[in-house]
C-alpha cells in the first residue's frame, strides 16, 4: 500500500513539473522584445482614437472607450525611454489588469504567444540597476533573441499608480 502511495506522490510531482510552463505574449517596443504573462492580459486590440486628458500623468497617452469602459493608455516607448515613432499598422494596445485597474499598454507590435519552461527564464541581469531595473522579472531566450519579461506591477511606481487611480475616479 505504501508503494502505491509513493507512485501517487511521484505522479503528483510530474504534474507539478508540467505546470512549470508559462505562456508569454511577446511584443516589440522599439527594436527590443519584451513579454508579459498572458494571465495578466485581458485582451489585445488595435489602437483606437485616444482622447487626451489635461493634467494626466506624463506616461498616459490618453484614454480609449472600450465597450463603454474608459481605459487609460500608457505608451511603453515613453516608459522605456525609446524614441517615439509614428503609429504603424502593427501597433497594438495590450489591455491588462494592474493594481486592480484596467490599463492599456501601447506597444509597437505583438509578435507571438510562446510557452517557456521556468528553467528557460533566467533572472534579470545583475548589471541592470536603478529604478528601471525593477521592471523586469527575468530574461527568456528565443533562438538568438533575448526577451525581457516585464513585471507589470512594477512598470508603474507607487506614485504613478495613485495618479492612475485618481484618473479613473475623475
Amino acid at each position: 500500500m505504501s508503494m502505491h502511495a509513493d507512485e501517487i506522490s511521484l505522479a503528483g510531482a510530474d504534474e507539478k513539473v508540467q505546470r512549470q510552463e508559462i505562456q508569454l505574449a511577446c511584443f516589440k517596443v522599439g527594436l527590443e522584445l519584451y513579454a508579459l504573462d498572458i494571465m495578466k492580459i485581458k485582451e489585445i486590440i488595435r489602437p483606437q482614437k485616444l482622447t487626451a486628458i489635461p493634467k494626466a500623468p506624463s506616461f498616459i497617452e490618453g484614454v480609449i472607450n472600450l465597450r463603454g469602459a474608459v481605459i487609460p493608455v500608457a505608451d511603453m516607448r515613453k516608459r522605456f525611454d525609446q524614441p517615439i515613432s509614428k503609429e504603424n499598422r502593427k501597433n497594438r494596445i495590450v489591455v491588462c489588469s494592474l493594481a486592480g485597474k484596467i490599463i492599456g499598454l501601447l506597444v509597437d507590435e505583438v509578435t507571438e504567444v510562446k510557452r517557456f519552461s521556468r528553467q528557460e527564464i533566467a533572472p534579470a541581469p545583475q548589471f541592470i540597476k536603478g529604478p528601471n531595473a525593477d521592471y523586469f522579472l527575468g530574461v527568456a531566450r528565443r533562438d538568438d533573441d533575448l526577451i525581457m519579461l516585464i513585471d507589470l506591477e512594477k512598470v508603474l511606481s507607487t506614485d504613478e499608480k495613485i495618479e492612475l487611480q485618481k484618473l479613473s475616479h475623475e
